[in-house]
């Protein structure tokens, strides 16, 4: 089977994404992380009344340079009654315009002798005043169907109005790790053994995502048991994502399980790393199938299992963005596929992306340490200073990529 490129490898697996799951209604404060099930609509003006964006005068343009007599006081959250002709208002930031003002003076160009109010500084028509659904006017969109919520958005729907979302049901994701060589963290590892970090990692990513992980306990390297554990998990989740056992070696079962139980549509990339890539189903339920290597299992959730997972949770997903920086490093050797490095950015316009160290996809330290990926396109050599694309870690791992 010929390696499939990251773009061919993400347009089967975008094409497969699972429909939306059932909705629920939340309290809005609940909403963090959550997507969207309905469009939100306004339920009146945002701001509902003209009021002042300054401390200052609310007075007529016409009046001005003045003198004009203050006649009244309006702290924001209280009434205000019309201004008449040659009067002016003492007005606070949020409050109410009055009737008859058009301008707001503000308290540092205003000069005030008892009530009589002048200035050398006069306002234009219009001058530091918020007009009524300047933000947003009644009725109209105030975000879309799909948008994964951000706490500014959970402000602008309070603003709206609303006390309650409809959402989305959190997707049910099972996570299997495989491998005789694994321990739980917190055990008694044999001088062979390793602590499974993948099964942390991947929880955590998924958590991340505001998604439901269900950790099932780690599967020996026996075929007829990596499949009872497929089987069960496709049962119970809504979507199953195992580490290990991808690869061509004899005691890799979860690739064939997948075949043997279901289908496979994706399998090894030319991705560098996070070859042995695996996607397809069991039972109907979808499948991924990591690499046991920690950085290779990190990439690959970032690069094509994130935005399966917000698509396939009723987010609408937007192309994961790259920035231009400079190489910090060199690439003597061109290689088969495309790679992508850890590295640290500086503060410099572009950036200078320097490694993290040892790039090996078994040294998860240097993810760690990372600011960014660097992609080095297959077939590309680099030198120091050449341009290149990055991807930052908010880019790469955050759910904002939804949006």
């Amino acid at each position: 089977m010929a390696l499939l490129s990251l773009e061919e490898a993400r347009s089967r697996i975008l094409a497969a994404v699972a429909p939306a799951p059932t909705t629920e209604t939340i309290p809005l404060h609940a909403g963090l992380g959550r997507v969207l099930a309905e469009p939100v609509y306004a339920l009146r003006d945002v701001p509902p009344f003209d009021n002042s964006a300054m401390d200052g005068f609310a007075l007529r343009t016409g009046d001005l340079p003045g003198p004009v007599t203050v006649v009244q006081r309006i702290p924001a959250g209280q009434p205000a009654e019309p201004l008449a002709s040659g009067t002016a208002a003492r007005i606070f930031t949020g409050a109410v315009l009055p009737e008859g003002a058009d301008t707001v003076l503000i308290q540092e160009n205003a000069r005030l002798d008892g009530e009589q109010l002048s200035t050398e500084h006069p306002p234009s028509v219009g001058a530091n005043i918020r007009r009524r659904g300047g933000d947003i006017a009644k009725d109209t969109l105030v975000l879309p169907q799909g948008r994964l919520m951000t706490p500014q958005d959970l402000g602008l729907i309070a603003s709206a109005g609303f006390s309650e979302v409809s959402v989305y049901r959190p997707l049910r994701i099972a996570v299997i790790t495989t491998g005789d060589e694994l321990v739980e963290p917190g055990g008694a590892p044999a001088p062979w053994q390793i602590f499974n970090s993948n099964g942390v990692q991947l929880c955590a990513q998924i958590s991340a995502l505001g998604l439901v992980p269900k950790r099932y306990p780690n599967v020996p390297d026996d075929p007829e048991l990596t499949g009872q554990a497929l089987e069960a998990a496709a049962r119970e989740c809504d979507c199953i994502i195992t580490s290990g056992g991808v690869s061509v070696g004899e005691e890799d079962h979860v690739r064939g399980q997948i075949e043997a139980r279901g289908e496979l549509t994706v399998w090894k990339l030319a991705l560098k790393p996070g070859k042995p890539l695996a996607f397809g189903h069991v039972a109907g339920c979808p499948v991924f199938g990591l690499p046991g290597n920690p950085v290779s299992s990190w990439v690959t959730f970032g690069l094509l299992v994130k935005p399966w997972l917000l698509a396939s949770q009723g987010a609408r997903v937007k192309p994961q963005q790259r920035i231009e920086a400079l190489a910090g490093f060199t690439v003597s050797r061109a290689g088969s596929r495309e790679e992508y490095l850890r590295v640290v950015l500086d503060g410099g316009s572009p950036p200078t992306a320097s490694l993290t160290g040892d790039q090996s996809s078994g040294v998860l330290s240097g993810a760690g340490a990372a600011d960014a990926l660097a992609v080095v396109p297959a077939g590309k050599t680099l030198a120091h200073g050449d341009r290149l694309a990055v991807m930052t870690i908010g880019e790469f791992l955050s759910p904002l990529s939804a949006g």
